[in-house]
């Protein structure tokens, strides 16, 4: 690169010497960064990842704060607002809204969408397929001749119709009438708090097991790698039923934490002993032991902060599987019980009520994706950003 002289120190000799000082700063230096805010500022050149980060914090703070805010309960039922959609198509009559459910109730609204409730009394004809309803002095009657069920008021069908958002179920109800938004607060709650449990524990049995196997290596690395092995090898599904079985008294919560803290670490032992058996050949380990340092030591203050990239990479990706591990075990019965909010048995109650509110199955199935996509923005941002390779 060419260097620039000052015109105060020019020259008519070309040999003379040059004065301390006058050379001109390079066009391309740049003031110096350390390691962690180089990794924050190539982490937040990533869009997906700060999309990531921002959808997790907002999720958390919905699933934490949210049913303190919330009107309703987990576990409340109301038999009269079963399967009530997001959006109902309510038929317009005297300046009255009404809507009828799946199972043949009839529901009055107000014009912004809150529920004025069920108008009970209704009188089945079998004959004309009606059920009958007496409004003090009018007449409303539900046609269920043909799908989807008419009304008429005072015998002229009702043709007017108005498309009300549910004001007071934002996202609906279930088959027992429960309030969908709450029960997916809890159900985010529960999803979000045992993924952390298990992925705390495992990243603390996973670091000090694979530490522990790739420093000592030889024959005691493949002793605790057979047992890697034979852990992984054994179905999750198995630890959970033997779990429970044990624990016959203790809710499914408990079982799915202590299923995957018990084999969910071995991923986590196998990438931190990969680690440990490269930077373990390096200069800076044989200083130590030159100087006499512990082997305790050094694994924990020399070797573990060089690995400490791969073990956040793999934590926050052991989250979103988490995450789903505890969803399809609530799905399929073994993980937490009724009546407690979970994104798994919310899917698995909506299996019955699929084809009539599909919603019902898309909330919790669409929150669970949510969830994972954003886990793993945030897991390929801070790959990343770690790897001095992938930054620019």
């Amino acid at each position: 690169m060419t260097r620039h002289l000052d015109d105060s120190v020019r020259s008519s000799d070309p040999w003379a010497p040059l004065a301390k000082g006058t050379l001109s700063k390079e066009a391309l230096s740049r003031p110096s960064q350390s390691f962690a805010k180089a990794t924050i500022s190539s982490f937040l050149r990533t869009p997906l990842a700060v999309f990531g980060v921002i959808v997790v914090l907002l999720m958390t703070l919905l699933a934490t704060f949210g049913p303190m805010l919330s009107s309703h309960s987990y576990d409340k039922q109301n038999l009269s607002y079963v399967n009530l959609p997001p959006t109902m198509k309510a038929s317009e009559a005297d300046g009255r809204f009404f809507y009828a459910t799946q199972n043949l109730k009839v529901v009055e609204l107000r014009a912004d969408g809150s529920l004025v409730g069920a108008i009970d009394g209704g009188v089945e004809d079998p004959v004309k397929k009606r059920v009958n309803f007496d409004l003090g002095g009018a007449k409303l009657s539900l046609d269920y001749k043909a799908k989807p069920a008419k009304f008429l008021y005072d015998g002229q069908p009702v043709t007017e119709t108005k498309q009300l958002w549910n004001k007071e179920h934002v996202l609906g109800t279930d088959g027992l009438g429960r309030d969908i938004l709450t029960r997916l607060m809890f159900g985010m709650r529960i999803s979000l708090t045992i993924a952390v449990i298990a992925m705390a524990v495992n990243l603390l049995i996973g670091v000090v097991y694979g530490g522990i196997s790739g420093f000592f290596s030889g024959n005691v690395d493949a002793v605790m790698m057979r047992v890697v092995d034979i852990v992984s090898t054994i179905p999750l599904i198995l630890y959970v039923v033997l779990i429970q079985v044990l624990l016959s008294n203790s809710s499914g919560f408990l079982s799915i934490v202590i299923a995957l803290s018990t084999v969910y670490w071995v991923d986590m032992a196998r990438v931190v002993r990969g680690q440990v058996l490269t930077v373990r050949e390096q200069e800076f380990v044989a200083a130590a032991r030159t100087l006499g340092t512990g082997n305790v030591r050094i694994i924990g203050q020399h070797i573990i902060p060089h690995v400490t990239g791969s073990i956040v990479v793999t934590a926050t990706m052991l989250i979103p599987s988490a995450i789903f591990i505890e969803a399809f075990m609530s799905f399929i019965g073994l993980g937490v019980a009724p009546p407690m909010a979970s994104l798994g048995t919310m899917a698995n109650d909506a299996l019955a009520t699929l084809r009539s509110s599909p919603y019902q199955l898309f909330i919790p199935a669409a929150a669970i994706c949510i969830l994972m996509f954003a886990f793993n923005f945030i897991g390929d941002g801070l790959r990343d950003a770690l790897d001095p390779k992938q930054r620019r």
